[in-house]
């Protein structure tokens, strides 16, 4: 599944060069400044797309895509202009202030001002990633609300004492109302997207504000060393493919607990770090059957298997095909 959805971003953005973010106003014209919502690309080691809708006075949306490994953007601290993020597909975190990282995983939602992401590094642990950020200047707001907020009397006042106070950012995981709210956004023809965009805006509004969901303002938060650490075993692992380590080996040379090291990473990487190993070998090994011509005892051998057989089993549990039959299959495709 995870290669299905890079696959899919890869295919979106296969005219954009590496080491490029590309900036598109409205679907179509490149942006090289970014005045609007005051962001300045930094850097980003990979490549994305980003493509921007003015709605209304203060409230932008801005459709992401990226397959990179982290993109960094500066902006003006401010604690009048919110943003509300929903992670579609793919893992996405924040190096944020006062140290906090934040990690979102498909489905989940997070808001924050942007007094808590100025400077900020973005992570993509999974090396891709896709969503929305609708972004709302309070001040260049108020006084121009849609008037479907002023008859609900959510005014830019409203939202600024509701989600402006906490001064942490707050996430909301995965359910039904914010999937009803979010999931037609990312299917939407070009031509339509303006004025669809500007009816969803209303909605997430109408809908954060009125709804009291389940905010969580700490269970998604980890202090940015220990996120920097399990990245750090995240490396050393992928890169010493061929060997196996404990969970009580892994805590010793990094000298972190092992309760630690297994929420955190899963914070990180959206599943246990067993599971995620073992996804990652048989991710390597397709690559492997497809890019080279190793025997499957080789192969094996490579992503950590003892025995031919025990890789064989494992193999097929996760592909439904005997690693032959999935060679056998690539190579009569391509």
């Amino acid at each position: 599944m995870r290669e299905k959805c890079a696959d899919g971003i890869a295919q979106a953005l296969q005219e954009v060069p590496e080491g490029t973010l590309a900036i598109l106003q409205n679907g179509a014209q490149a942006v090289r400044d970014c005045h609007a919502g005051d962001q300045l690309t930094t850097q980003i080691v990979g490549k994305g797309r980003i493509e921007r809708y003015r709605l209304y006075p203060g409230i932008e949306i801005s459709c992401h895509q990226y397959l990179a490994q982290e993109v960094r953007f500066c902006h003006r601290a401010s604690d009048s202009v919110l943003e509300i993020n929903h992670c579609r597909q793919g893992r996405i975190g924040w190096k944020m202030s006062e140290g906090i990282s934040v990690y979102l995983g498909a489905g989940d939602l997070c808001l924050h001002t942007r007094e808590c992401c100025a400077d900020s590094e973005i992570l993509l642990p999974l090396g891709y990633y896709e969503g929305i950020d609708l972004t709302v200047d309070l001040e260049r707001l108020r006084g121009s609300e849609p008037e479907i907020l002023r008859e609900a009397g959510m005014d830019a006042a409203f939202f600024a004492r509701k989600f402006c106070s906490a001064k942490v950012p707050m996430t909301l995981p995965a359910c039904a109302g914010v999937e009803q709210i979010f999931a037609p956004l990312y299917q939407i023809p070009q031509q339509l997207r303006a004025p669809y965009y500007k009816l969803k805006a209303q909605e997430v509004l109408l809908y954060l504000g009125w709804a009291k969901p389940e905010w969580q303002q700490e269970s998604n938060q980890y202090v940015s060393q220990q996120t920097e650490l399990i990245r750090q075993i995240h490396d050393f692992l992928v890169q010493h493919l061929d060997q196996r380590f404990t969970i009580e080996e892994l805590a010793k040379r990094y000298l972190i607990n092992t309760s630690s090291l297994k929420s955190v990473f899963k914070a990180v990487y959206g599943v246990p770090l067993a599971s995620y190993v073992k996804e990652y070998r048989i991710q390597q090994a397709m690559k492997l059957l497809r890019e080279t011509d190793d025997s499957i005892a080789q192969i094996a051998k490579q992503v950590g298997y003892e025995t031919q057989g025990k890789f064989t089993k494992a193999f097929k549990e996760s592909v439904q095909l005997l690693p032959t039959e999935y060679r056998r299959q690539y190579k009569a495709n391509g």
